[in-house]
């Protein structure tokens, strides 16, 4: 049984998602405050967390980023409806999704199942029998089996998402991948108005990469349209 960690002050909220989703199959323990809720999630075995912004003591960024000191554990953030500032500083500080509140539970179970499911595929030990060749793009070599990205021959750490757009975006190198596109392939959702998430990953994914050879971004901004990744003069090669 998968074990989920709800880190919500809000008592009574926290109780109805550990029935609705207790009956889902998955096991809930809960904390009502940062400090309490670090500790458990440090020393649990968990599969998520879930974790609102607003906690008395330590408030939610503090126990994401002291988290993402120790562990990689899917985190899903709550945060108050209309505040885009708290969503976009929570991916930046590595939360894999967020959810608004007031929000239905059902649409927080289907979030939790996405990000489970792209962190269950992101371990190197779990191969698809038949995953696609890996593919290389001047220094930039994608293994989709291994799910592991390497620039110049080393290692580029990647969330699950990162690893997902990366690879949307560098088998259709040169091509225009519509944000609405990566949004639904990759995060499971449609794209709604004034939501930034593909483009805080795109960020963070761009960062990590670094600039091609000549110094250019590899990947480049359509602006209101979407995002493509730059061939190179080296040209693509796949390889089994």
């Amino acid at each position: 049984m998968e074990r989920i960690l709800v880190i919500d002050d809000d008592v009574e909220l926290s109780e109805l998602l550990t029935e609705y989703l207790g009956r889902e199959g998955y096991a809930i323990d809960c904390a009502h405050a940062g400090d309490t809720g670090l500790n458990m999630a440090l020393s649990g075995d968990y599969s998520l967390i879930v974790l609102d912004v607003m906690l008395p003591g330590m408030n939610g960024f503090g126990v994401l980023q002291a988290i993402r000191k120790q562990i990689s554990t899917p985190v899903i953030m709550l945060t108050a409806r209309g505040n885009d500032v708290d969503r976009v500083v929570g991916l930046e500080m590595g939360s894999d999704d967020y959810l608004s509140k007031p929000f239905n539970a059902r649409e927080l179970l289907a979030r939790i199942r996405a990000v489970m499911r792209r962190s269950v595929q992101s371990k190197p030990d779990v191969i698809t029998p038949d995953a696609p060749a890996r593919v290389k793009i001047g220094d930039i070599e994608l293994d989709p089996g291994a799910r592991v990205v390497s620039r110049c021959g080393e290692p580029v750490d990647l969330t699950s998402v990162e690893f997902c757009l990366l690879e949307m975006l560098i088998r259709r190198a040169g091509q225009l991948v519509p944000r609405e596109e990566l949004m639904q392939s990759v995060l499971n959702r449609a794209l709604s108005p004034y939501d930034r998430s593909i483009d805080v990953h795109i960020s963070k994914l761009r960062k990590k990469l670094g600039s091609d050879s000549s110094g250019m971004d590899r990947i480049k901004t359509v602006r209101g349209v979407g995002y493509l990744y730059a061939n190179s003069a080296n040209h693509d090669s796949f390889h089994a």
